[in-house]
């Protein structure tokens, strides 16, 4: 495919992500020790969810003054407020599900039985509909919520996630065990596919169980105009779990310069506004998984590295992941960093089992 180039705009914000960059390291994101920052009035830290619409790859303001931390897009103040990392059930009765297009970042990874879960990452729009349905954490779900410092938003755990929360003083919010008053059940499924909660509620939530309402998020690159030319084409996408019900495709939009999300060939869209997922770019990365015991439970390894894509702009860059210790998954090409188009990012962990190429296919 012929690439579009970029706008002026989009030039433009390559200068203005760069300062931003400076202004965020200021603001204390990204850095290791604990930012001394009032907390953003939730109410105005971005659009509300009647006034949003799906923020596109090369929505970038030159005159902006803040990026958002996670997304790289323009905000009208510094966020600082704390994410909310929320384990959200992917099983066929509860798609589709609520609250995905206000995320800043989703991963997609395994949970036992070949099924797959996604924790949602939400922190820079704030909107009023429901979110999930919200279901049970695993250990290498913990891992992911927390290293975004994120407070953990779940409904129960298996035995081992458990033992790691019970007495560890991490924020942690369980419908079961400490928090079931800021969740609800929808009348419209049927349990355990029904269990929601909302921005407001899980905030007021974290307030009353006296969780820091600031932290220091991962400094994440962007980079308005990736330079991707001469790389493969990448417009259309499929991905491979285990089970066939979990077959993940993307189309991509040279307009809007998104992935449109579809799940065992239709379209998947957020439930609150029947709009598709998208995302600005995709990361496929390759983990060593373990079954432990008879139920099927998985260790999945996020340390060791590995075998990555990166695909943006239509195009597919090979590289690898790499994970330095109490960092995010990061992915580098020929020892570079890879920096992300602003915008929304999707990871997804597939085994290493069969070889990568068996999960994902392009072209």
């Amino acid at each position: 495919m012929t690439l579009r180039y970029p706008s002026p705009v989009r030039r433009a914000a390559l200068a203005l992500t760069a300062a931003s960059l400076l202004a965020a390291l200021a603001t204390g994101c990204g850095g290791k020790a604990k930012p001394a920052l009032a907390p953003v009035d939730t109410a105005t830290a971005s659009q509300s969810a009647s006034a949003s619409a799906a923020p596109t790859a090369s929505a970038a303001d030159p005159t902006a003054a803040f990026l958002a931390p996670l997304t790289g897009l323009p905000t009208e103040q510094a966020i600082t407020r704390r994410p909310l990392s929320v384990m959200i059930n992917n099983f066929k009765a509860a798609r589709p599900q609520s609250g995905l297009t206000h995320a800043d970042t989703v991963w997609e990874i395994l949970a036992e039985g070949g099924i797959t879960r996604l924790v949602a990452i939400f922190q820079s729009q704030t909107f009023d509909d429901p979110i999930g349905p919200i279901r049970s954490i695993r250990p290498y779900l913990i891992d992911i919520g927390e290293t975004y410092g994120g407070v953990l938003v779940h409904a129960g755990a298996s035995n081992d996630a458990l033992a790691i929360l019970q007495h560890s003083g991490k924020a942690d919010m369980d419908e079961i065990n400490n928090a079931g008053a800021y969740f609800y059940r929808s009348k419209d499924r049927k349990a355990p596919h029904n269990l929601y909660s909302t921005q407001d509620k899980l905030y007021t939530g974290a307030r009353k169980m006296k969780y820091d309402e600031t932290a220091t998020v991962p400094l994440v690159q962007f980079d308005p105009t990736p330079d991707v030319i001469g790389e493969p084409a990448a417009t259309q996408i499929e991905l491979k779990f285990q089970l066939s019900d979990y077959k993940v495709s993307y189309r991509y939009d040279a307009e809007t310069h998104l992935y449109a999300r579809s799940i065992n060939g239709q379209p998947h869209i957020d439930l609150n506004n029947s709009r598709q997922l998208t995302a600005a770019n995709l990361v496929v990365l390759s983990a060593k998984h373990r079954t432990y015991d008879d139920y099927g439970r998985l260790e999945i390894d996020l340390n060791g590295g590995g075998e990555a894509v990166l695909f943006q702009e239509g195009r597919a860059i090979a590289c690898e992941w790499k994970r330095a210790p109490g960092d995010i998954v990061r992915i580098y090409r020929d020892g570079r960093e890879l920096k992300f188009l602003p915008g929304t990012t999707y990871y997804h962990v597939v085994p290493t089992d069969g070889g990568f190429a068996s999960h994902v296919t392009y072209e």
